[in-house]
């Protein structure tokens, strides 16, 4: 009978490869070649050869006793498995308030001495704000920046501040190192065209190991009517507060 036009192409190689793995992760002890053979209806010689080559690549440990274990490249795929996941809810948290909002929406976080634009989510409708200053360089002049900052003590950010030398982008621009550093941690952080003109933004921070901010643009000439991001901001920052913290995976996005 002719494969049928929807039926996938499989490797049967790196199926029984599989299978091999799944009986390994099934006996925290290991088990040896012949063992696994027989459990995965494999002949011998075809599990030897599959087995080998699992070692050579560090998805199994040949123990001296001749026991097959998990190795280290497995460990390291559900670390990042379990980074994936968090990815995937954190976007859909931000999918779900762009789409309700109709804003841009950022996931910002401070990491290593930087302001760094972890996610962003926008479409068509509602693009994203035009990079013309690298955000690392803005953090005085934007909502993202300014709500990581708060996160920080006075001295990292005065620090910060010694780095990166706040400089005029728009009239509204706040440059004042003293004002900057004195700053107040808040529940939200507005940006009135500080950054560029014509654009406002908003930012509440996300409860995790190192600060992180959950913001929002849209343009300034709505900024009379903020109230309306102001409760959904804040619950979906507190959402993602929730995952961050559940997930243990603050830093893997």
């Amino acid at each position: 009978m002719a494969r049928a036009e929807h039926e996938p192409t499989l490797i049967t190689s790196v199926q029984r490869a599989l299978r091999l793995l799944d009986a390994v992760a099934e006996l925290p002890d290991g088990a040896t070649a012949k063992y696994l053979a027989r459990s995965t209806g494999l002949k011998l010689p075809t599990a030897y050869h599959l087995l080998r080559t699992l070692v050579y690549e560090g998805y199994l440990h040949k123990v001296d006793d001749g026991t097959f274990v998990l190795g280290e490249r497995v460990s390291e795929l559900n670390t990042a498995g379990r980074g994936h996941v968090t990815r995937g809810r954190v976007r859909a948290v931000m999918s779900a308030l762009c789409d309700s909002l109709g804003a841009a929406i950022y996931l910002g976080r401070y990491h290593n001495g930087e302001v760094e634009v972890a996610e962003i989510v926008d479409n068509r409708r509602c693009p994203r704000v035009d990079t013309w200053v690298d955000f690392r360089e803005a953090a005085h002049a934007t909502a993202i920046g300014k709500c990581l900052l708060a996160g920080l003590s006075r001295d990292a950010r005065a620090d910060h501040f010694h780095r990166h030398p706040p400089a005029d982008l728009t009239p509204r621009t706040v440059t004042r190192v003293h004002d900057l550093v004195e700053a107040r941690r808040a529940e939200l952080v507005l940006d009135w065209e500080e950054y560029s003109l014509g654009t406002a933004c908003l930012a509440a921070p996300v409860a995790g190991a190192e600060p992180v901010t959950l913001a929002i643009s849209f343009p300034a000439n709505r900024s009379a009517t903020t109230t309306e991001y102001l409760d959904p901001l804040r619950a979906a920052a507190d959402e993602l507060s929730r995952a961050l913290v559940l997930d243990g995976n603050a830093a893997s996005f």
